[in-house]
């Protein structure tokens, strides 16, 4: 296993210090166990710095190519070198969905012809790299406002106006990418009404359009990336340039983030003020057909197991564990004040002269309207009192969902495990700010090294997607370390 690479200059240190923890994020969703995630970050690691400094600026300052900022640069690496695993034969290191998404025409797209790519990374490419670092790190890495600013030598409202341009510039370009594609004469008819369909949150969708979006992937696609309202474009950016995983590696950020910075940041789901309870009716007439059609081609089919059972599945995650740990190093950086790494990209961006133009989409795996659930417990059971829990279904289609389980616990907790049964033979997969097991229809999520303390009368929670046949209703059950929980 190579080692990691050496840093430069202080401003590569503060770089490798800056996107250690996503690539090593990554790779943990990517592989089977922690040692395995800790190999596959240091080798893309490796291969990713490798390709930064070769497309690094010239001693004329001229770039040699166009590249992706720093951070999505780096995971196409983790992406690419899982491709290697698979083809040398190390696949069993692999996440089984990975694998199987890796034989797949999803995994083809990436390196087929250029019009062919997913729009969301052809837009992100045809941007200035400090545009585009912008747009990453503010929507997928899920950094505050002001975090974001100091990074880029930028007062927060300086930050916050660039951050709506260059929204709105992400936005241009993928419509652009969309209209250069190879379409057929319905696709191209329906263009125009796209466009102008998406750029609003209370414009009308026309019947006929919502029918062609719920058949289309080409243009449902370009829907996601056209709507910049509604909390959907860290998944629509994260799909377009990692594609698997692109929906559990932007929740697992966000949190992240919580969780390192503090609570109260804006999540995806309230980043739209118009579709607070109401979220069925932000994608007026039809949009939500948008993100099922979506969530079944990127999502559904990854969900099966490659080459074995649900069973097998599901011991591959039980041998997961955090992504972080005293026994896995670190690349070394300054540290701020907070103990907080200190990074900043090697080019500062000035302000800008305004652009104009506005909103884009919904991410592929999730849904217009957010199904809240009550748990029940099983008739044997007498929930106790000491832990309440909800078990929340944001998203749902055609064989799979996403899930997330909020548990208030009334004493302070320093370790955690939550089960639950479910009723239909729902398998759950990957799981995010937990491990996963799961014997039979029991399922038990184990906390993270980073949210085993929970204080008294505090919460925790955490999400997982998962795969269902004929019925999916809400599981029975719950416990917390094995205290029945009443639903609430």
């Amino acid at each position: 296993m190579p080692d990691l690479p050496t840093p430069q200059d202080a401003t590569e240190a503060e770089l490798f210090s800056e996107c250690w923890d996503a690539v090593l994020s990554y790779a943990d969703l990517c592989t089977s166990g922690s040692l395995a995630a800790h190999q596959l970050a240091t080798e893309a690691f490796t291969l990713g710095m490798r390709g930064i400094r070769a497309a690094a600026p010239t001693r004329g300052g001229t770039p040699r190519a166009a590249r992706l900022p720093a951070i999505p640069a780096l995971l196409t690496a983790v992406r690419d070198t899982a491709a290697g695993w698979e083809a040398r034969g190390q696949g069993h290191r692999l996440d089984p969905d990975l694998r199987l998404w890796l034989n797949s025409d999803g995994a083809a797209r990436f390196a087929g012809p250029p019009t062919r790519r997913p729009l969301a990374l052809r837009g992100l490419r045809d941007m200035r790299e400090a545009d585009a670092a912008l747009l990453w790190l503010a929507e997928v890495e899920a950094l505050p406002l002001s975090t974001v600013a100091r990074r880029f030598g930028l007062d927060q409202a300086t930050v916050a106006d660039e951050l709506d341009q260059v929204r709105t510039l992400f936005r241009n370009r993928c419509h652009r990418a969309h209209l250069d594609s190879p379409m057929d004469a319905e696709c191209r008819s329906y263009a125009r009404l796209l466009d102008a369909v998406t750029r609003s949150p209370a414009a009308e969708t026309p019947g006929d359009l919502s029918r062609h979006l719920a058949t289309c992937a080409q243009c449902a696609e370009a829907a996601a990336c056209l709507r910049l309202h509604g909390g959907g474009l860290p998944a629509a950016l994260a799909g377009g340039v990692i594609g698997w995983g692109g929906l559990a590696y932007p929740e697992r950020r966000r949190r992240a983030a919580e969780v390192r910075f503090g609570a109260g940041l804006p999540g995806p789901a309230t980043a739209d003020p118009e579709e607070g309870t109401g979220r069925s009716r932000a994608l007026r007439g039809g949009l939500a057909g948008v993100a099922v059609l979506l969530s079944a081609l990127a999502l559904g089919v990854s969900m099966m197991p490659f080459g074995g059972s649900g069973e097998d599945m599901a011991a591959t995650q039980a041998d997961r564990r955090p992504v972080t740990g005293p026994d896995l190093p670190r690349p070394t950086a300054r540290p701020t004040a907070t103990g907080s790494p200190s990074a900043r990209p090697a080019t500062s961006r000035p302000p800008r002269t305004p652009r104009r133009d506005a909103p884009a989409p919904e991410p592929q795996g999730t849904s217009s309207a957010t199904h809240r659930a009550t748990p029940t417990s099983a008739p044997a059971t007498t929930p106790q009192a000491g832990c309440r829990v909800a078990y929340d279904l944001t998203a749902q289609w055609p064989g799979g969902f996403q899930a997330t389980v909020t548990v208030t616990t009334d004493l302070a907790l320093t370790g955690w495990q939550v089960a639950w049964t479910f009723r239909d033979g729902q398998r759950a997969g990957q799981m995010w700010d937990a491990t996963v097991r799961q014997s039979g229809p029991r399922v038990t999520a184990t906390a993270a090294d980073y949210n085993r303390t929970v204080a008294a009368h505090g919460t925790l929670s955490f999400g997982f997607l998962g795969t269902w046949q004929g019925r999916n209703r809400t599981p029975y059950g719950f416990t917390l370390n094995g205290t029945a929980c009443a639903p609430g």
